[in-house]
């Protein structure tokens, strides 16, 4: 079974997009922040990690950044969600490694969870 990280801070989004998850089939590890996320990420060694960008303790640029250093955690496939959808913001996610970058309010979670399913061939 797929495992994925979701790291997002809105808990109507946290359980409309782990809902969607587990009825496809996806085991769902959660975080409220990057600080935790980034602990998940090292412990539970997901097959990839949907971290928001805006979030407290640690924002999703900062913690992606760590993710990427991480020697755990270098090579896992990060998709960026969040409402920032500045070119800037786009590019700023794409250097730091992430994998792709979907701006919540253009994407049903049904298009992000087939996307995760591309991903991954699954």
């Amino acid at each position: 079974m797929p495992k994925v990280l979701l790291v997002e801070d809105d808990e109507m989004l946290h359980g409309m997009y782990t809902q969607k998850f587990k009825n496809q089939g996806y085991e769902v590890v959660s975080a409220y922040n990057g600080a935790d996320g980034i602990k998940l990420a090292e412990t539970e060694h997901p097959d990839v990690i949907l971290l928001d960008v805006i979030m407290p303790k640690m924002d999703g640029f900062v913690a992606l950044k760590k993710i990427r250093k991480g020697d755990t955690t270098a090579k896992i496939p990060v998709i960026l969600l969040t409402n920032l959808g500045q070119e800037e913001d786009v590019r700023k996610g794409r250097e730091l490694g992430a994998n792709d970058y979907f701006i919540k309010a253009n994407h049903t979670p049904q298009e992000v969870v087939d996307k995760v399913k591309a991903l991954l061939n699954t």
